[in-house]
């Protein structure tokens, strides 16, 4: 079987069979690997498509991604963004600063903006290279975490506690903008849609459940209803969350490294394939004998149960590549 096949076996039937799928996130390790600037990654399709290719073949990973940076929606929405040779792209402004803003806010033709387009054309590219016999993951900004980029951090979760309507109106604009830029990847290639919406860490269940939620769950069922399946990727500690994330039906679950997995799979059973969740520093900064033995020891925990293995999140640029072999020939060997 290809890497597909194997892929959607696996999340049908579950554990047991022995494979475990590898899938460290990469961005801009996998720019420097191919000696390319994060700049050139996070700008061209073309270069993300083939850095993440290159690291596909070298590392024997089980999938692809079109993840790059958290501005491609903001962009499209109206931003401008600076490219960073060797960091994250910079937004320069703040769309959204009152309730008149988000009202004269328009949702983009995600076929027309710049960035989405060019996430949308990675697909396309995938699709030509891989001939769909690897799965390719493609990416949207969760409803909070767009609402952030628009309005800025600290302003939007103020605006949580003190301004529902503010923050309901424009967290429904990014929802819209969220479902089209899904579909268009979606028909541009993709099986998987990750979801990232990395603020959630930092609020409590009381404001999850009532902003964000049904707001996730939206966003699974209609990926769903499209033929997509689904990634959900909060950064940080969302061990809080978890009872509320349980039935919100997502296929993959990423922890990050301060959830504990054995807490993760009582709560969350067998509703989502749990991914992750080694630290990145450790993987940066470890040995290679000591990487190997930490997945070992992680896989010899998990193997038995809805496991896919990665970092806890992003894999850092100064990361040395036999560190993520030390982790492929550890899972080999398990």
């Amino acid at each position: 079987m290809n890497r597909k096949q194997k892929f959607e076996a696996f999340l049908r039937s579950g554990p047991g069979s022995g494979y475990i799928p590898f899938h460290p996130i990469l961005m801009h390790f996998a720019a420097r690997f191919n000696n390319k600037t994060y700049g050139e990654f996070a700008s061209d399709y073309k270069i993300l498509v083939e850095c993440n290719i290159r690291a596909l073949d070298y590392f024997d990973l089980d999938w692809v991604e079109l993840i790059s940076d958290p501005y491609r929606e903001t962009s499209a929405f109206g931003a401008a963004v600076e490219y960073m040779p060797e960091g994250v792209p910079k937004c320069l402004q703040i769309l959204v600063k009152s309730l008149d803003d988000v009202n004269a806010l328009k949702n983009p033709d995600v076929y027309k903006s710049v960035r989405t387009l060019d996430r949308i054309q990675g697909a396309l590219l995938y699709r030509k290279l891989l001939n769909d016999t690897v799965p390719v993951f493609g990416w949207i900004e969760g409803p909070l975490a767009e609402a952030c980029d628009l309005a800025g951090v600290s302003e939007m979760l103020m605006r949580l506690m003190v301004d529902p309507d503010f923050s309901n109106r424009l967290m429904d604009k990014c929802m819209a903008t969220a479902r089209e830029f899904a579909r268009a990847q979606i028909e541009a290639g993709c099986d998987v849609i990750g979801i990232g919406d990395a603020i959630c860490s930092q609020i409590d269940p009381e404001q999850y459940n009532t902003y964000v939620k049904h707001r996730h769950l939206e966003l699974v069922n209609f990926i769903h209803s499209i033929g997509g399946r689904v990634k959900l990727h909060i950064c940080g500690n969302i061990t809080h969350l978890l009872p509320a994330i349980k039935d919100l039906g997502v296929d993959i679950l990423d922890i990050d490294w301060q959830v504990d997995f054995g807490e993760a799979h009582r709560i969350i059973g067998d509703n989502a394939f749990i991914c992750g969740n080694i630290n990145p520093v450790k993987i940066q900064n470890a040995t290679e004998e000591e990487i190997e033995a930490v997945t070992h020891k992680l896989v010899k925990a998990e193997k038995d149960r809805r496991f896919i293995c990665s970092g806890g999140c992003e894999i850092t640029v100064n990361t040395p590549a036999v560190n993520l072999l030390a982790m492929k020939k550890a899972l080999q060997s398990s």
